[in-house]
């Protein structure tokens, strides 16, 4: 059993390194242009693009693997992802990665069958025009399906309150409380949005997870009309070209992934990096840094390391103990949170469960106590790629853990985690289901939601920390937000921050070390020229543009809830 666990999680101790991971060794005579920390989807993505502009980079990993929440794992024989499963559609910055990387043409769409819900007493397909689940037409039939006929009739009396003049509501759990009742958010909010983000509603931030909503509220004068005004928005822009068109037929979709799992990705980034002689050191744990006259020194388990430039890609509170001795971050640190999640897979005999029956997953409403786990998706279901490479096994994968409640998992033995998955798969599925041929757990520490009410300004405030001081940068989830289409173009358009003319001692590019014989390429471009070269790589994060946020499920899909 993998037990994934710490700041920049990988397997235990005794598992192989992943294929090719260079050997961790002490420090050397060789000074580097650029160390990294973490070798996550962040780390390996800025050293990707600083190697290939010919920068000396270190890349410090203290698990004994690659990828962070984009690493493998195999059950059963299969190669499956231990984290992220897919990414979300919107801005299309994951997808260009992958084009540039070869993978363009193994991008692949999810089975539309879409999510559904398990409530109390049954299960039902999460209704279709909602946002965070809140639904703009309360009297719709599948509204009614998950509510009932007083849950449905209580949500519509939102049109008839005294009209919303000033959108200027916080968080989303206290708005939808009060607008459409407590039955909305258990069952409909609740889940969908705590899937999601991975937090309590109630600690949402309207602004942060429902771009235009506070807006549409002014507009609309009623919640649900208000979502009808953002879902006509989003619309509009696809019609217009202005937004990329969502997958999504379905509740749940509005996510792609890459044949073969998402871990090929991060795969794909460590091998270019190493073709542009980035060096990329796993089991190396970084202790702490400071600034020095002529750049950044880093202290490990394995020895000193001293480069020109520092990137920290770690998870925020592993970044903030990194850089605790470094003026303006003490008093960030103090504050720092975390979310702990767990992930166990099921891999079942051939004929376990005869077609999808749950679509491509479930998210658990909180009234649904005879079920633990806050999502299962049955990813045999949901990729055919994956149906096919298990040869009529099935796999499924149940979440435990969301906001500040703890796993249900917590202080079980991994016995005891699978009994209980499997338990609840059998809820979930309404069925009898076989014992696993084979099993896995995963164990992820995160950093506190990044879509919580003052965690934008927590970020901003990072960002600024580490602006303060000379070749620092900052970049991942503690910064840009959970969920690869958001950490992706971050770190790409952090890596262009970093410049060989400012350093103290600008160096050499690797390439002037090769041999004309060696046929190396030559180094794409600093400066203006590098965004070019790129590929328009580093696009703003779209977050707050029409259409953006299309994909109201696109974080669970990234942790692989349904």
């Amino acid at each position: 059993m993998t037990d994934v666990t710490g700041a920049e999680p990988g397997p235990e101790a005794g598992v192989a390194p992943a294929e090719g991971a260079d050997a961790p060794g002490g420090a050397g005579a060789e000074r580097w242009d650029t160390i990294v920390a973490g070798a996550g989807v962040a780390g390996l993505t800025v050293a990707h693009e600083l190697a290939a502009r010919g920068y000396r980079v270190l890349v410090l990993e203290a698990s004994d693997r690659l990828g962070g929440v984009a690493s493998p794992i195999e059950v059963d024989g299969l190669a499956l992802d231990a984290g992220a499963e897919s990414f979300a559609t919107r801005g299309g910055a994951v997808a260009e990665l992958a084009r540039e990387l070869g993978l363009g043409d193994d991008i692949v769409s999810p089975n539309p069958a879409g999510a559904w819900l398990q409530l109390a007493d049954r299960a039902v397909p999460l209704p279709k025009h909602t946002l965070l689940g809140i639904p703009s037409s309360p009297l719709a039939r599948d509204v009614i399906d998950v509510l009932g006929w007083g849950g449905a009739v209580r949500a519509y009396l939102d049109r008839l309150m005294p009209v919303l003049r000033i959108g200027k509501d916080d968080a989303l759990g206290p708005l939808v409380r009060r607008r459409m009742g407590r039955k909305a958010l258990d069952r409909l909010v609740g889940p969908l949005a705590g899937g999601v983000y991975s937090a309590d509603p109630d600690l949402l931030d309207v602004a942060t997870v429902a771009p235009g909503l506070n807006n549409a509220l002014t507009q609309a004068g009623s919640l649900s009309g208000a979502v009808a005004v953002v879902l006509e928005e989003r619309a509009a822009a696809v019609a217009r070209g202005d937004a990329a068109p969502s997958n999504a037929s379905r509740p749940g979709s509005a996510v792609q992934g890459i044949r073969g799992g998402i871990h090929r990705l991060t795969g794909a980034l460590a091998e270019r990096a190493r073709e542009h002689r980035a060096e990329l050191r796993t089991s190396v744990r970084v202790l702490a840094a400071e600034p020095t006259g002529t750049g950044w020194t880093v202290q490990t388990d394995a020895g000193g390391f001293d480069a020109s430039s520092l990137v920290v890609a770690l998870p925020e509170a592993e970044a903030l103990r990194v850089l605790d001795g470094v003026d303006g971050f003490a008093e960030l640190a103090a504050d720092a949170g975390g979310v702990t999640v767990e992930l166990v897979t099921l891999v079942l005999p051939a004929g376990a469960i005869e077609g999808d029956p749950r679509g491509t997953g479930v998210l658990v409403a909180g009234d649904a106590p005879a079920v633990r786990a806050k999502a299962m998706t049955h990813s045999s279901a949901k990729w055919p790629w994956l149906r096919e490479a298990a040869g009529g096994r099935e796999v499924v994968r149940l979440s435990y853990g969301s906001g500040r409640t703890p796993p249900a998992t917590e202080g079980l033995d991994d016995a005891a985690a699978v009994a209980l998955a499997l338990a609840d798969a059998r809820a979930i599925l309404g069925r009898e289901l076989p014992e696993p041929v084979a099993a896995a757990r995963v164990r992820w520490q995160q950093g506190q939601p990044a879509s919580v009410v003052g965690a934008a300004a927590r970020q901003r405030a990072i960002r600024a920390a580490a602006a303060a001081h000379e070749q620092l940068l900052v970049v991942g989830a503690a910064v840009a937000g959970t969920g690869l289409a958001q950490v992706v173009p971050d770190a790409r358009a952090a890596a262009l921050g970093i410049r060989r003319e400012r350093f103290v001692e600008p160096g050499r590019p690797w390439t002037d070390d090769v041999a004309p014989e060696e046929g190396a390429a030559d180094p794409a471009p600093d400066g203006d020229d590098a965004r070019a070269s790129a590929g328009a790589s580093a696009p703003n994060d779209t977050a707050g543009a029409p259409g953006a946020a299309a994909d109201d499920t696109a974080t669970a899909h990234d942790r692989g809830e349904a």
